[in-house]
């Protein structure tokens, strides 16, 4: 037997759900394919490739320290570092 419900009467069940839950169901409707994931993974590598570059700094060239520093150093370009 299957149970055929409108998208409304889906989202009303969702919506009666506890936050935790909500949390777990959209989570799982958006989760990636090891494909979706990968080709995810390449465009966000090529833009911090790319964002080195203009830097004058090159990827491959840093350590993990330096990289981890770059990627905190981007992430917080509205302030200033204190390294």
């Amino acid at each position: 037997m299957t149970l055929e419900l409108t998208t409304e009467q889906i989202i009303d069940l969702v919506q009666q759900m506890p936050p935790e839950e909500k949390f777990l169901v959209v989570r799982a409707l958006t989760k990636e394919t090891p494909a979706e994931r990968e080709e995810r993974m390449k465009y966000a590598e090529s833009k911090v490739r790319q964002l080195c570059a203009q830097r004058g700094l090159d990827w491959d060239a840093m350590t993990e320290d330096e990289r981890l520093y770059f990627i905190d150093d981007i992430v917080h370009e509205d302030r200033e570092c204190n390294r």
